[in-house]
């Protein structure tokens, strides 16, 4: 088995790609908390909804995007508009007076963006552009058009559209990988059957809504858009997609779709069908996506306004707001004059964990390429649980001084906690080799691990 070379990236345990074997544990996803609204109507270009937003870190800044309605049918997306706000902390948000788009004969308002080429508008800052085309953007209306400004504010919108097979009635997101420096879009799924222009038809997979993804190595000329694939096959309706490269973790991508399900409407005087939670999928290659959980990361819970369609929308972005606290965001009671952007809080991380109960359990790696320095876990016990760490040659035998016995016991919450042995400098001579890492658990969480390198 050629051994899988991870360096010093940080490794989750979001699907079974590192894992050889394990006994008596289980992995376990974690939902995040629900905490206060950062964003909610109180202006009137927002009178008919608040979504679809994008946020990100730009130099010790927070900055999110999002699209509002001025209509109260939340349904007519020819007038939305795309709104801008700002946080130092990423839980207080504060809307700015831009004066850059008039609304009602005024431009004493925080809208960035007034064209209707740009609905469900999607920015993204791209650090290696030249400074006028520093952040760049996607949008849609009939196609996809996309768009650039030197400083998230002031947009030039390239007036072909980059992609023209619809449908695109979702939020399309862009970004530039930082693994690969090619930029890669994720969009709304269709396939068509037959000949373009000669009695062809269009579907979506296999009959249930889907994602799709291109890629471009300028934002200007794009791969025509193809159907993610997962790994199981499980097809279900999936709108939105919200991915994101995982920067913690080399070469991860994560996606956090709202699930659609058809027919089930629990209040009868809603007008519009369907419910909706959100699910958790990773990537290791952004064109396969694994659905190791299948239950929902977030669900609408006991907030009878939450369950109908298109309430539990995860928003884009993925924000570092605490040492050990990641910030995300999501949409609920869309259609609804309640209706807000609200803040998620989970662990860094703390996606999901390999767990054990109080009797233990043990989990084995395949062989990997170890980059010696330290081994650090992320991990949560209770006060009488454990972890300890084995490092074996890739047949299964303990390396000298790094044996299960060797190893401190560890019981602790921490994001970030080094592994010690009797002979730490051991693990520093293993460096480039093939190790396999031994973990045992009792009563306990292992959320990451990482090697330092150093």
């Amino acid at each position: 088995m050629e051994p899988i070379r991870i360096g010093t990236a940080r490794q989750l345990f979001l699907d079974s790609h590192l894992v050889a074997n394990a006994r008596d544990l289980q992995r376990v996803l974690h939902p995040p908390v629900q905490c206060d609204p950062i964003i909610e109507i109180d202006r009137p270009w927002e009178i008919g909804g608040v979504a679809y937003a994008v946020l990100l870190e730009d130099d010790g800044l927070f900055r999110a995007w999002y699209r509002c309605t001025p209509e109260a049918d939340t349904n007519s997306t020819a007038r939305s508009l795309t709104a801008y706000v700002e946080s130092d902390d990423g839980i207080t948000w504060r809307k700015p007076s831009l004066g850059l788009v008039e609304f009602q004969g005024s431009t004493d308002n925080n809208i960035v963006v007034g064209d209707p080429d740009l609905v469900n508008f999607a920015p993204f800052k791209d650090e290696d552009a030249p400074s006028e085309a520093r952040y760049k953007a996607i949008g849609r209306r009939g196609a996809v058009f996309t768009a650039t400004s030197p400083d998230g504010l002031h947009w030039h919108k390239r007036p072909e559209p980059v992609q023209s097979e619809g449908p695109f009635d979702s939020h399309n997101i862009a970004f530039r990988d930082p693994w690969t420096g090619k930029y890669l879009m994720y969009a709304r799924g269709i396939r068509t059957e037959g000949v373009p222009g000669h009695g062809a038809t269009t579907s979506f997979k296999e009959g249930v809504r889907w994602i799709r993804r291109a890629e471009s190595a300028d934002f200007v000329d794009w791969s025509p858009l193809e159907l993610i694939e997962t790994a199981d096959q499980t097809l279900e309706h999936l709108y939105t997609n919200a991915c994101v490269p995982y920067e913690r973790s080399e070469g991860l991508y994560l996606m956090f779709p709202s699930r659609f399900v058809d027919g089930r409407t629990p209040n009868p005087a809603w007008d519009y069908n369907g419910i909706n939670d959100a699910v958790l999928m990773s990537s290791r290659d952004s064109k396969c996506f694994d659905r190791t959980f299948k239950e929902a990361w977030v669900r609408p819970g006991a907030d009878p306004d939450q369950w109908h369609e298109r309430s539990v929308y995860i928003m884009r972005g993925i924000l570092d707001t605490a040492p050990n606290e990641l910030s995300m965001y999501m949409s609920d009671h869309w259609r609804l004059p309640s209706n807000t952007i609200r803040r998620l809080s989970l662990r860094k991380d703390g996606f999901a964990s390999l767990r054990a109960g109080y009797a233990g359990g043990e989990a084995v790696t395949r062989p990997l390429v170890c980059a010696g320095g330290q081994l650090r876990l992320n991990v949560s016990t209770s006060a009488v649980g454990s972890v300890r760490v084995e490092v074996q040659d890739p047949e299964g035998r303990p390396l000298p001084g790094l044996g299960l016995d060797d190893c401190a016991e560890i019981f602790a919450d921490e994001i970030d906690r080094p592994v010690l042995w009797a002979d730490d400098s051991a693990l520093t001579a293993a460096a480039g080799r093939p190790v396999r890492l031994r973990f045992a658990l009792c009563d306990a969480d292992l959320y990451a691990f990482r090697f330092t390198g150093d």
